[in-house]
């Protein structure tokens, strides 16, 4: 049954559930499921190899869906130069609204963008300092990353159940609760701590509708507790990844003190990107990145 809170009506949503950005499986088929179903699905505009892909995938994701839906763009440093604002652009040209936005302060360059054009803007963050800092500057939602969370977690440690209410006492605008959330007992946790809704990216890999392989599908749903890594601490990078032999490769590297260029042909994304498509669970780092 729908239910209120300040994100339900903010997105026009039934639900108080966002689709986490994730590289390589936030697609039309994953967005228009996530939004069919009431809660509000994310495109990943890098999964895209340019601003037109993206633009064709909004408007694959329109024809699947009459509800709302969103477009991530995490900003990271990266070896080759991204065209980020073409990206924003071309959501904007394809009518998208809402943003889920992440990464380095560069990502200011995106708001500068997409503001003057009446969106919402979905930030997340790993700390609160930063969240009252993107509250300062003007977005709409913070998306509150605990520790627990796939892709990169901060540096500070702090697991959701310390980081959700820290931030709830001190943010005024809507708080989305993200990190390591898979079900409704953990909605109502979130609710419980003080935020509006959860941010959900993992477990919507393991549903018919994400476009990778059923290898990956199967290991998530069989995987525990204790079957990820971090990985990148060394480099103050981190990043938490489903455990298999190239993340265990990369923290013995990192235990050897090699520095980050040894590892790198290990983790690039294409390497990940074959492994969901291929199946092969040992061929790059596992698990889609939520940032």
């Amino acid at each position: 049954m729908p239910f209120k809170t300040r994100i339900t009506e903010l997105l026009g949503i039934e639900h108080p559930i966002v689709q986490g950005g994730m590289q390589w499986v936030g697609t039309a088929e994953m967005a228009s499921a996530v939004s069919n179903a009431g809660g509000l699905g994310i495109l990943t505009a890098l999964t895209q190899p340019s601003p037109q892909a993206l633009a064709a995938e909004i408007e694959r994701c329109r024809a699947l869906t009459d509800k709302p839906f969103g477009v991530n763009i995490t900003v990271f440093p990266t070896i080759h130069p991204t065209d980020y604002k073409g990206y924003a652009q071309a959501a904007l040209d394809g009518g998208i609204r809402i943003f889920e936005t992440a990464g380095t302060p560069a990502v200011r360059e995106v708001w500068e963008v997409i503001k003057p054009h009446g969106v919402r803007i979905l930030h997340k963050c790993t700390a609160v300092r930063h969240a009252l800092s993107a509250e300062r500057n003007g977005v709409d939602v913070i998306s509150i990353d605990g520790f627990e969370c796939a892709g990169h977690p901060g540096e500070d440690d702090i697991p959701g159940l310390i980081l959700i209410p820290a931030a709830a006492d001190k943010v005024k605008i809507p708080i989305l609760a993200s990190g390591g959330f898979g079900d409704g007992r953990g909605l109502v946790a979130a609710l419980a701590l003080g935020a509006d809704g959860i941010n959900m990216g993992t477990r919507f890999t393991a549903t018919v509708e994400a476009p990778i392989h059923e290898s990956f599908k199967a290991a998530m749903v069989a995987a525990d507790e204790r079957s990820t890594d971090l990985i990148f601490r060394t480099y103050r990078n981190t990043a938490r990844v489903a455990r298999n032999g190239i993340s265990q490769a990369v923290l013995a590297a990192e235990g050897e003190g090699k520095p980050f260029p040894e590892v790198a042909e290990l983790v690039k994304g294409v390497r990940g990107r074959e492994g969901l498509q291929s199946g092969d669970t040992e061929h790059g780092p596992s698990t889609p990145r939520t940032d």
